[in-house]
């Protein structure tokens, strides 16, 4: 069978995974609504998409 040629460390090991960690998402708020919504993304309010504060898309084109 074949060996490694030198054992890794706990330390070294340890160094290496200290990245891999869940992350917790930002919430921002909504300047125009006061709604919570992930940050950097668009966010569906009463049929319309804001993103920055903008109505992007409104109720009436989304159903069309």
């Amino acid at each position: 069978m074949a060996h490694p040629k030198s054992k890794i460390s706990k330390q070294r090991k340890r160094k290496r995974r200290t990245h891999k960690k869940a992350h917790v998402p930002q919430i921002a708020t909504c300047k125009t609504t006061g709604e919570a919504h992930i940050y950097h993304n668009a966010h569906w309010l009463d049929g319309d998409m804001y993103y920055k504060g903008q109505v992007v898309i409104k109720g009436e084109e989304a159903e069309v």
